[in-house]
C-alpha cells in the first residue's frame, strides 16, 4: 500500500494500518510493517521506528487526517503523539485474513514457549515441551490477543491452565544466593522471610549467606527491601532460573 498525505505529499510506503473506533468514528495511524507486535511486546521501544507519520487518520489509505475537534471530542486532547500511543495501544492492526491467521499462529508459538520456559511440573520439576503447552492452551480454548503481549498473554495462559487442572503446572522457581553484613542481618532477613519458597542453607558465620528458593515475580520485591535495608551493603545473586531436577530433560507426554 502507498498513500499521499494531503499536507506534505509524502508519500508513504510500506504501510500497516492500526485502526481504533471511538465516539462513532474512526481513527487510524500509520506504521511500518512488523513494528506493531514488536511495539506491543516491548521489543520496540523508539516509537518513530514504529509511526511513519504522527498524524492522526480519519482514512490512511485516502490521506484523510482527522479534525482536532474530532480529536478532541473522542480522545479529549489534541496531542497527536498521545493519541498516537493510545491506538498503537488499543487499536486493530489491519491485515488480510492470511496475515491475521499467521500472526495468530506464531504468537500462539510464542506464548507457549515463553510458558515452558518459564514453568515445569511441579511433581517432577521438569520443564514441558512446547509443544504440550500448545496442546494445553487448545484443551482450555485459549484465544490469542493481538492487542496483547505476548508474555501478559503467558501469564494467564498459565493461570488457566492451573484453573483448568489440565495438567499440573507451576512457575519455575528462582534459586538466589543473599549476603547481608553481619548487624542488620536479622532485622532484614525478617523483612524477606516471607518472600522465599524453602531456604535451602544458612550461614550465620560472620556475614549472613542464605541460598533459597522464590518465585520470580518475589525477585524486584526482595532487590528493592535489600538495597533499602542495607544501604547497598548486602547482595543478590541469581543462582539459576530453574528449579529442575535430573538435568534438562523435558516431559514428553
Amino acid at each position: 500500500m502507498s498513500i499521499f498525505t494531503p499536507t506534505n505529499q509524502v508519500k508513504l510506503t510500506n504501510v500497516a494500518v492500526v485502526r481504533l473506533k471511538r465516539k462513532g468514528k474512526r481513527f487510524e495511524i500509520a506504521c511500518y510493517k512488523n513494528k506493531v507486535m514488536s511495539w506491543r511486546n516491548k521489543v520496540e521501544k523508539d516509537l518513530d521506528e514504529v509511526l511513519q507519520t504522527d498524524s492522526v487518520f480519519m482514512n490512511v489509505s485516502k490521506g484523510q487526517v482527522a479534525k482536532r475537534e474530532d480529536l478532541v471530542r473522542a480522545f479529549g486532547t489534541d496531542d497527536q503523539t498521545q493519541i498516537c500511543l493510545e491506538i498503537l495501544a488499543k487499536g486493530e492492526l489491519q491485515v488480510s485474513e492470511k496475515e491475521r491467521n499467521n500472526q495468530l499462529e506464531l504468537m500462539f508459538r510464542d506464548i507457549a514457549t515463553i510458558v515452558a520456559d518459564k514453568c515445569v511440573n511441579p511433581e517432577t520439576k521438569r520443564p514441558y515441551t512446547v509443544g504440550i503447552i500448545e496442546r494445553a492452551m487448545k484443551d482450555v480454548h485459549y484465544s490469542v490477543i493481538t492487542t496483547r503481549s505476548t508474555k501478559q498473554q503467558a501469564l494467564e495462559v498459565i493461570r488457566q491452565i492451573k484453573d483448568a487442572d489440565v495438567m499440573p503446572i507451576d512457575r519455575a522457581q528462582m534459586r538466589i544466593k543473599l549476603t547481608l553484613p553481619q548487624k542488620d542481618a536479622k532485622q532484614v532477613l525478617e523483612k524477606l522471610r516471607s518472600n522465599f519458597t524453602s531456604i535451602e542453607s544458612e550461614e550465620w558465620e560472620g556475614d549472613l549467606e542464605i541460598v533459597c528458593l522464590i518465585d520470580p515475580g518475589c525477585f524486584r520485591v526482595i532487590n528493592e527491601v535489600m538495597a533499602a535495608q542495607t544501604r547497598g551493603k548486602g547482595t543478590l545473586e541469581v543462582l539459576n532460573l530453574k528449579e529442575i531436577e535430573e538435568g534438562d530433560d523435558r516431559l514428553e507426554n
